[in-house]
C-alpha cells in the first residue's frame, strides 16, 4: 500500500530499491544507533531487501521507502516489523538521510505510518532506540511515545554491549 503525505510518498519496498537503500546501510554516521553495523557490500545489502520483500509476502513486516513526493527523491526508508497480528502489536523503525534531516520528514513518514496503523488492526506500536540518539527519542516523544522500559546491554555492537530505551504507543 502506497501512503501519501502532504510532501512524501511511502512505497512498498521492492528489490529494485537496494542500490538507494546502501548508501543507508553503509554510512557509518547514520548506522551509527541501529543495532548492526554498516554494510560494506552492496551484494549484501541487495540480499538484505530481497529478504524484507520476502518477509513483506510472509505478512511478517512491511517496509517503505521515503520518497519526496514532488521529485520522487530517495530521502528514507520505514517500517514495521515483528508484526504480531495476534497481539495487534508491531515495532517500528526509520531511517532518513542525513542530507534531510531537520526537515521533518522522518515525523511526517512515522506519522503516515501510525495513522495507517491506526486504520488496521494494529493497536499497540514499540519502538526502541539505543542510549544516546536523543533524535529518535525526541521524534517520537512528539508523536506520543511514551518510554516504557529500559535495555541494559540490548545490542552487542563492535564488541561492547550498549543500552537502549524502549517506547510504545497505544492506537
Amino acid at each position: 500500500m502506497i501512503l501519501e503525505t502532504e510532501r512524501l510518498t511511502l512505497k512498498p519496498l521492492v528489490a529494485e530499491d537496494a542500490p538507494l537503500i546502501y548508501p543507508f546501510l553503509s554510512d557509518p554516521e547514520l548506522m551509527a544507533h541501529w543495532d548492526r553495523a554498516p554494510l560494506e557490500d552492496p551484494d549484501e545489502v541487495a540480499a538484505c531487501v530481497v529478504g524484507q520483500v520476502e518477509d513483506m509476502q510472509a505478512g511478517t513486516a512491511l517496509y517503505w521507502t521515503i520518497r519526496l513526493s514532488a521529485t520522487g527523491a530517495f530521502v528514507g526508508a520505514c517500517e514495521f516489523v515483528e508484526i504480531d497480528e495476534r497481539r495487534h502489536r508491531a515495532e517500528l523503525r526509520f531511517i532518513v538521510a542525513r542530507g534531510s534531516w531537520g526537515n521533518g520528514y522522518a515525523h511526517e513518514a512515522v506519522s503516515a505510518l501510525l495513522a495507517h496503523a491506526a486504520a488496521s488492526d494494529l493497536k499497540h506500536v514499540v519502538a526502541r532506540t539505543q542510549v544516546g540518539d536523543a533524535r529518535a527519542e525526541k521524534l517520537l516523544e512528539r508523536l506520543g511515545f511514551k518510554s516504557s522500559g529500559y535495555l541494559k546491554g540490548q545490542v552487542d555492537r563492535d564488541g561492547e554491549r550498549r543500552d537502549g530505551r524502549l517506547y510504545g504507543v497505544e492506537l
